[in-house]
């Protein structure tokens, strides 16, 4: 296919966002395109002087926004969401340059970015409490909710625009106030997130950024500070222990959406052209580094081969290149790191017999590119089994029972999403009740949605971003015990 580059003109702000204002710093760092390897931007770099002057900005803010009322916070989420909308094709340009992904999935991102805006702005008036009396009668019992206070709020690199606004629409809508650290590979979108906020009328303080290139201690002085009364945070477990580990002094509020090794399960009499369409779903989004991506493929040793050479064929027929560039449905990974990972992964599994349907060598050429692949008759031991492989890997194992398969999903240290195909109903509620996951996708390879609590068990992390209880990650009960007269 012949395609054509369009390279996007970056017009985003590249300074700090600290008490309504922008400041600029004497060192910055490069962000870089991950489909060239040129640098597009030059980023303030946050010290922990700065990280401290954004707390004190968030905590002064604290009270005043507390007070704001409910319709007005939710007013303001309204017109950020309705700004987003209008800014669709600059916000997916900017998220395409940093972090690389086809304009078109970038244009998906903002779309569902922009839905937790619009979803929590109608939350923030639906805030509820309760009012009864104690049983013997004595005491009346109002039960009220109040946000916890300043949040820290620490995203990846995957979802630059749609982590953001995961966090900080709740966050904003409890009526709490914020420090925000995006992640080193993607600042741009998070600063050109606080620049649509500021002009939908978030007042000073309430929203603070502070990209940096020393993200332990820029975060370290907030979870130390005595300020911060909540850390949310999406990325790795191991940080994720690190982070709860550093909240326990102040015994703060933490909610960690933390890593993933999601099973993909396709039963004896599944449809595998069904199974298939929604593999390319679940493997395929983002390149496959988000972590609900599906990781292991279980398939009935009755369809396995089937369905490999099936995935195969789709897999090996997407275009890949630059995400700028028209008709590219694959772009690349986000570093050299995390490419080379994915390849070390791979040779592992052939090296213990895995057959490659497709792909399974890296290419040459600029860029961080690594193509879409497919194992088949991979080894259950095989080191990409137990690791988040955050690529265009698909594994597929071989099974017989339905017993082993659960077993085989189960056995891993995460739990955030599993996947099931089957045209049994009872098959089909069975297995989602027995896998360990906090999110079961049956016939279907998409589960992410701001009207869903997102969130899983086990080591891959702690409460629920979206839905209806998303929002209660940011509030506190209060109840007043007041005597009848």
């Amino acid at each position: 296919m012949t395609a054509t580059t369009t390279r996007p003109h970056i017009d985003t702000p590249t300074g700090l966002f600290i008490a309504g204002a922008w400041r600029d710093t004497d060192a910055t760092f490069d962000v870089v395109d991950p489909a060239t390897g040129e640098v597009i931007a030059a980023v303030a770099d946050g010290t922990v002087a700065d990280a401290e002057a954004a707390m004190t900005a968030a905590a002064d803010a604290q009270e005043a926004w507390t007070a704001t009322a409910p319709r007005e916070r939710s007013n303001i989420l309204r017109r950020a969401f309705e700004l987003i909308v209008e800014r669709t094709e600059q916000l997916a340009a900017v998220i395409t340059a940093e972090m690389g992904k086809p304009l078109a999935d970038a244009r998906g991102e903002v779309a569902y970015g922009a839905e937790f805006f619009r979803w929590f702005s109608e939350e923030a008036v639906r805030i509820s409490g309760d009012h009864t009396s104690t049983g013997d009668g004595k005491n009346r019992i109002i039960v009220t909710r109040a946000p916890v206070g300043p949040c820290i709020l620490v995203t990846p690199w995957n979802f630059p625009l749609a982590m953001g606004t995961r966090k900080i629409g709740p966050a904003l809508a409890a009526g709490c106030t914020v420090v925000f650290k995006p992640a080193e590979q993607t600042p741009l979108t998070a600063l050109a997130l606080a620049d649509i906020l500021h002009e939908a009328g978030v007042p000073a303080g309430v929203v603070n950024v502070v990209p940096t290139t020393n993200a332990s201690d820029v975060v370290g002085s907030w979870m130390a500070s005595g300020l911060a009364r909540k850390i949310s945070f999406t990325g790795s477990t191991e940080v994720g222990k690190i982070l709860l580990a550093q909240a326990a002094p102040t015994v703060m509020r933490a909610s960690m959406e933390l890593g993933g090794n999601a099973p993909f399960i396709v039963a004896e009499g599944a449809d595998i052209d069904r199974a298939v369409d929604g593999a390319m779903v679940a493997k395929m989004r983002n390149m496959g580094e988000a972590c609900t991506a599906a990781n292991r493929f279980f398939v009935h040793r009755s369809v396995a081969k089937e369905f490999a050479d099936k995935l195969g064929a789709r897999m090996g027929s997407l275009t890949v290149g630059a995400g700028a560039r028209d008709g590219v449905e694959v772009g690349p990974l986000i570093d050299q790191d995390g490419r080379a990972k994915v390849q070390r992964l791979v040779d592992d599994a052939l090296s213990r017999g895995a057959r490659a349907v497709v792909g399974g060598i890296q290419d040459d050429g600029p860029g961080y590119f690594y193509p879409p692949t497919v194992l088949d008759d991979v080894d259950a031991s095989s080191d990409l089994m137990s690791t988040e492989i955050f690529g265009p890997v698909a594994a597929v194992v071989p099974f017989d029972t339905e017993d082993e398969v659960i077993a085989l999903a189960n056995d891993t240290e995460w739990g955030l999403v599993g996947y099931v195909f089957t045209q049994d109903i009872d098959r089909a509620l069975r297995m989602g009740e027995r896998l360990e996951v906090g999110m079961v996708g049956l016939n279907t390879g998409l589960v992410s949605n701001p009207a869903a609590p997102f969130g899983g068990v086990k080591q891959s992390g702690l409460g629920r971003e979206g839905g209806k209880v998303g929002i209660d990650e940011f509030l506190e009960y209060k109840y007043f015990a007041i005597p009848r007269s």
